[in-house]
């Protein structure tokens, strides 16, 4: 094929110190934890080229690992041979809809970008994610990504109304059109959303617009415990409805380190926080006094309203600093989980309980999205870097066991990737992955698609 129209690099490294600046974005996962291997990088310019890629792949038994922005946390963008099909030149706005209120787009489009032009017309897209300026579309569908807003817009399976996928044979299945319904038997599309790159390649997606929010009430409320953040949360949910559009949870600790990182004083004191926004699409003066109303009525007294902009992304900044504001603790073991909201205070308690028992020194950030149940539940040891892995296997099975106690999920929004495979089973009856195992061998026959990811291993 024509060199115009790909470009590709040949690269072994053996660790993440050996591979020069320019090339670890194709080749160093987020926290520089797995590398790819042997492989041979490859960045199509135009679908047609990515079907012949697949096709020259498949007839060569050769693996693809598709890759997007490779911001994810679990492993799922690296190869240990092979190709790693880099979309990122795929990243064209192909159209915008607005009598379907609908954006159609390449894969490989930052999602930041599609938030600009559906802004541009007026129109706005709710994902929003911390790595929103370098992820891109395709990974955010294949791992089913949620972020912030996913309490009034859902997931990227509520939010994607078509997809074009090239599949391991080369072939093209494509569904762009904005059909609002459709009752045509199976809805394919839906295998390919969090399939993590093992059954196909999305190359495009018709994704959902909605009416920009013109106003915003954002409050930052201090609550005793995660019981009566769940209280205020039913409250706020049967108060406002639909207008409620973030709820998230922040322990004390987590706030601590973020205010120091942030410097930004810290808006309340107490052993837990919650930040929660409310958007209507329509302008309205009293939107904040209403939620200043309610929260005093209820006797949530001890919060701080936004009276600005720039106090409200200061709030926002507190929140979504904390990331950032762990790295000073060293190596961490993380947890993406989700628990039914009615669980999660039992599952802090008694996990907490039961780490702390068996690690004393041990440091927990807890923090995340408690208006649909997904936290982000991290520890951390005072031992060097890497050491803390040796501790992983043991830390893991006792969250874990917690988690499914509460009939919960070991991976809520950053999917099962390498990390996460052998404990699959914890979460899905043999029956389960066994069914899946079927599709993977009808749809990829050879096992080229991102092999080594997601399932476990026979």
């Amino acid at each position: 094929m024509p060199t115009s129209t790909l470009h590709t690099q040949l690269l072994t490294f053996l660790s993440p110190s050996e591979i020069p600046a320019d090339q670890a974005p194709f080749l160093l996962d987020q926290r520089k934890r797995y590398v790819s291997q042997n492989c041979l990088v490859v960045q199509p310019k135009s679908v047609e080229n990515v079907q012949k890629i697949v096709r020259f792949c498949a007839t060569n038994r050769i693996p693809i690992t598709p890759q997007g922005g490779n911001t994810g946390t679990v492993g799922g963008s690296v190869a240990q041979s092979g190709i790693v099909l880099n979309v990122s030149k795929l990243n064209q706005i192909r159209n915008i809809n607005l009598a379907d209120n609908t954006i159609t787009v390449d894969s490989g489009c930052i999602l930041q970008n599609i938030q600009t032009a559906a802004a541009q017309v007026n129109r706005f897209f709710p994902l929003s994610l911390a790595s929103e300026g370098s992820c891109q579309i395709g990974g955010n569908i294949a791992t089913n990504a949620g972020g912030l807003n996913v309490l009034r817009y859902g997931t990227m399976r509520d939010l994607v109304m078509g997809l074009e996928i090239v599949l391991p044979n080369g072939e093209i299945v494509s569904h762009l059109p904005p059909l609002h319904k459709n009752t045509t038997a199976y809805e394919l599309k839906h295998l390919f959303i969090g399939s993590e790159g093992t059954l196909g390649i999305i190359t495009g997606a018709t994704l959902k617009l909605f009416a920009p929010p013109q106003t915003i009430a954002t409050a930052w409320i201090g609550v005793e415990s995660i019981q009566a953040a769940v209280q205020l949360l039913s409250l706020v949910k049967n108060h406002f409805a639909e207008r409620l559009c973030s709820f998230e949870l922040i322990s004390e600790f987590s706030l601590h380190i973020s205010a120091q990182h942030s410097h930004i004083t810290p808006p309340t004191q107490s052993a837990w926080h919650i930040l929660l926004e409310l958007t209507d699409s329509l302008k309205r003066d009293d939107l904040g006094d209403l939620l200043a109303e309610f929260l005093y009525q209820n006797h949530y007294e001890n919060s701080v309203l936004a009276q600005s902009e720039q106090e409200r992304q200061d709030l926002w900044t507190l929140r979504e600093n904390i990331s950032a504001s762990q790295r000073a603790l060293g190596a961490n073991i993380k947890h993406d989980i989700a628990v039914p909201i009615v669980n999660v205070a039992d599952f802090v308690a008694n996990c907490s309980a039961e780490l702390l028992q068996k690690y004393p020194e041990m440091q927990l950030v807890v923090f995340g999205h408690l208006g649909d149940g997904s936290l982000h539940y991290n520890t951390f040891l005072p031992v060097k870097n890497n050491d803390v892995y040796q501790y992983e296997d043991a830390i893991n099975t006792v969250v874990y066991h917690h988690v499914i106690a509460q009939n919960g999920t070991i991976a809520a929004e950053h999917g099962i990737g390498s990390l996460k495979k052998h404990w699959l089973h914890t979460v899905r009856t043999p029956d389960e992955i066994a069914l899946m195992r079927a599709i993977k061998a009808q749809l990829d026959p050879h096992g080229l698609f991102n092999p080594n990811k997601l399932l476990p291993s026979d």
